[in-house]
Parts: C-alpha cells; sequence; structure tokens
C-alpha cells in the first residue's frame, strides 16, 4: 500500500463492528487535501483483512463509531494484538466514538492510559440516553458545537501524559492525543 515517494496510507475499518455511513465519512476526511493520505477500507468482507500484514503497510489504521462496545469487540477481539502491535510500533490509531471506546481495556484494545466509560452515565453529563444529538465541548479551550449519540470521556491515569483537547461541560475528557509505546492515538 505504501511504496516510496507516495502518500501515507491509511486503513479504516468497515464492516459489523462501524455503522453504515460512519467509514465512508472518515475515509473522506482523510482522503482530503488537509491530510491527503492514500485510503483504503479493511474489515471482514473488504480486500484488504484487518491483520498485522495489512497494518504493516498503513501509517494510520481509523475506527469509526457505530453499534455497541460488546458487540464491536467480540468481531475485533482477535486483531487486538495486531493493533496493538502496530500502534506500539510507531503507527497512529484514530478512533471516533466506538473507536474512542476500543481504544479502552474493558473491553478494548488496551491503549489508552487508563480506560473509555460511557459520558450518558458520567456525573453532571447534560446527555442521559443514546439519542442522536448536538451538545458543546471545550475543544482547546474555545466552544464548539458536536454531534454525539453515546460516545465516551476517557478516565486518565495520573502519569498519563495524554494532551486533553476537548472537554465535555462535566469537565470530563472529550477528546485526546496520547503516546502507545512508539506510536500515538487520537480518540474522540
Amino acid at each position: 500500500m505504501t511504496r516510496s515517494g507516495s502518500r501515507p496510507s491509511a486503513l479504516v475499518h468497515r464492516g459489523p463492528a462501524s455503522q453504515p455511513g460512519c467509514p465512508e465519512a472518515v475515509a473522506a476526511l482523510l482522503a482530503s487535501d488537509r491530510w491527503n493520505l492514500d485510503v483504503r477500507f479493511t474489515g471482514p468482507h473488504e480486500a484488504l483483512p484487518l491483520t498485522a500484514r495489512t497494518l504493516s503497510h498503513a501509517a494510520l489504521y481509523a475506527q469509526p463509531g457505530g453499534g455497541t462496545l460488546p458487540s464491536a469487540y467480540r468481531r475485533l477481539r482477535r486483531q487486538r494484538w495486531a493493533v496493538r502491535d502496530f500502534v506500539h510500533d510507531g503507527g497512529r490509531y484514530l478512533g471516533f466514538c466506538l473507536g474512542g471506546y476500543l481504544a479502552g481495556s474493558t473491553p478494548g484494545f488496551g491503549l489508552l492510559p487508563g480506560d473509555a466509560d460511557q459520558y450518558i452515565a458520567s456525573p453532571g453529563a447534560t446527555v442521559h440516553d443514546e439519542r442522536d444529538t448536538v451538545i458543546e465541548v471545550l475543544w482547546r479551550g474555545r466552544p464548539r458545537t458536536v454531534f454525539f449519540q453515546d460516545g465516551p470521556f476517557f478516565v486518565l491515569d495520573a502519569d498519563a501524559g495524554a494532551r486533553i483537547r476537548a472537554t465535555y461541560d462535566n469537565g470530563t475528557t472529550a477528546a485526546l492525543v496520547a503516546r502507545y509505546g512508539k506510536g500515538r492515538m487520537h480518540c474522540s
């Protein structure tokens, strides 16, 4: 997938552990002029399966949103070590919503310096159900209205070294950047 002199490649998961439309939206974002990535889909019904070999040719793996954590993890648990090794060895992980949950460890890929949990169940949350809505977050210190549908918040270890990019109105972490081995993850 990545050849000398070509654009870096990004893999976007598409399959039963994502919601229809979400992988395509992530792919369009990553293929935009700003990022200029060679974007390919990976998953059980794609030409590129999600394996260590496939990941070894990529610069970034993106896990879009959709579905429930237990169901998605059952479908992806066999790839847990491939994803962990990919990021640990210098790859990038980009997790949106369900992808943020999957970066955690209960259950998940175990990439976060802490874990992920349901914002709607956190003390002081302004949203209390799983319906689609919009909420306000503080993104890099500025208010921003974003789409929300049962997204995670992140509980970080005291010595996590993560950079918090956004917080919910109750002060919990809504988006972050953190290291895992030689790699990096961006989750929201």
